[in-house]
C-alpha cells in the first residue's frame, strides 16, 4: 500500500464523505470515483472522464494522478447537485469536538459549508431579547451582555455561545429549517448536539 500526502481541504472532503465508522480513505475514494476494484480502475476512470485517453498500465504516476483528479472533479460536480449536511458531517470528528460548544460550532460549520449561498438566512434567527448570529464579533458583543461570540469555522459568521444546551439545540433546529431541511431532518441535526 502506498502513502500520499494530501492538503487539509482534500482530507476534509474525503472525511466528510464517510458513511460508516472505521471506513478507510481508500474505500471512500473508491466510492466517490466509482472504483469497485483495482483491476477495473482504467475503465472506470474513462467512464467518468471520457475525453481522456486510455491509461496504459505503464503510464507514470503523474498521468494517473491527473486522470484521477479529473474523475474526482466529476464526482464533486455530481455530489454538489444533491448535497446536504448529512453528506458533510463526520460523526467521528463530531465526537472528537471539545464539549457542547465545540460540537455546536462543528455542526454550524458543516451547515455553512453545505449551504454557503443561503446561509445568510441565519441572521434572521433571533431570541426575544438576543441576537444569535452576526457577521462580526462586535455586532454580537454590542447586542447584549455575556454573549461569548465564537466564529463559525471558515466563515464570516459569528454565533452567540453563552446559552444552555437546550437553547443551542433550538438554534440548530431553526437553522436547519431555515436552510430547507424537513422537520424530521432538523430534529436529527439538533440531536447531533
Amino acid at each position: 500500500m502506498k502513502k500520499i500526502d494530501i492538503d487539509d481541504e482534500l482530507y476534509q472532503y474525503i472525511a466528510s464523505n464517510t458513511q460508516s465508522i472505521g471506513e478507510s480513505a481508500s474505500t471512500i475514494l473508491r466510492r466517490l470515483l466509482n472504483l469497485n476494484s483495482v483491476n477495473n480502475q482504467n475503465s472506470t476512470l474513462n467512464e467518468l472522464a471520457p475525453n481522456t485517453p486510455d491509461i496504459p498500465s505503464s503510464n507514470t504516476a503523474s498521468t494517473q494522478a491527473k486522470s484521477a483528479k479529473k474523475s474526482l472533479d466529476a464526482a464533486v460536480i455530481v455530489k454538489q447537485d444533491n448535497e446536504n449536511v448529512f453528506n458533510i458531517l463526520n460523526k467521528e470528528e463530531l465526537a472528537m469536538q471539545k464539549g457542547v460548544v465545540g460540537r455546536f460550532l462543528f455542526i454550524l460549520s458543516a451547515l455553512y459549508r453545505t449551504h454557503k449561498p443561503s446561509f445568510t438566512c441565519v441572521l434572521d434567527i433571533k431570541g426575544r431579547d438576543r441576537v444569535y448570529f452576526a457577521t462580526s464579533k462586535e455586532e454580537l458583543v454590542n447586542s447584549g451582555s455575556s454573549m461569548n461570540p465564537k466564529n463559525i469555522t471558515d466563515s464570516e459568521y459569528w454565533v452567540m455561545t453563552n446559552s444552555n444546551t437546550t437553547r443551542k439545540k433550538m438554534m440548530l433546529h431553526e437553522v436547519a429549517l431555515s436552510l430547507g431541511y424537513s422537520e424530521e431532518q432538523a430534529e436529527k441535526i439538533r440531536d447531533y448536539l
